[in-house]
């Protein structure tokens, strides 16, 4: 008869989740994962087929987390134009009031990994595509309802919001300063003008 999970999977994959993040994959021991999970080496392997199976599923979970899901919600947002604002203000907020460098998963793992893990690479190129396509659907419909001025280009202002945000996720990491990350939220909100 085959062993059952005597475990939640979601919250397996939340602590690992949190591990990876924090370490990164290379750092991270299947030790660190067994102690922050209290599942055993042996049921990791069985579950999940290893430190990467696990790594894998941590990760795609970090995406519905932290980036499917909110900007779903944000897209909801009757305000276009504070929808996105929001997203970066909602990033800002992590580091000043939640006191989080850990900035994002996947931009941790875009630079660790994605060179030279092309099955990582296409997560986070995923991902970061994801959030692109949310800024361009924002733009136009906040140029539609009259809060974004047509003379914006949805395109080309969403790669460089992308980019303004994930410079901001990298900052967060390494210069958490409040003036310097609400500066970053301001040229985003300029580039919506």
């Amino acid at each position: 008869m085959p062993k059952t999970v005597q475990f939640d999977i979601d919250d397996v994959l939340t602590r690992a989740m949190q591990v990876f993040w924090r370490h990164g994959y290379r750092a991270t021991t299947m030790r660190a994962l067994a102690d922050a999970t209290g599942i055993r080496a042996g049921s990791i392997y069985n579950t999940f087929g290893g430190k990467r199976g696990l790594f894998l599923r941590a990760l795609g979970h970090y995406d519905r987390v932290h980036r499917e899901v909110p900007l779903a919600e944000l897209a909801a947002w009757p305000s276009p134009r504070q929808a996105v604002m929001a997203a970066f203000e909602g990033a800002v907020a992590a580091v000043l009031e939640d006191g989080s460098q850990d900035g994002c998963m996947e931009v941790n793992l875009a630079l660790e990994l994605s060179p030279h893990d092309e099955e990582v690479a296409f997560v986070v190129a995923r991902a970061f595509s994801g959030m692109e396509t949310f800024l361009r659907d924002a733009i136009e419909r906040g140029q539609a309802r009259g809060e974004i001025s047509r003379g914006v280009d949805p395109g080309a202002t969403a790669r460089a919001l992308l980019a303004l945000f994930l410079g901001l996720r990298v900052l967060a990491r390494s210069r958490p300063e409040e003036q310097l990350l609400r500066d970053v939220a301001r040229q985003a909100e300029a580039l919506l003008a």
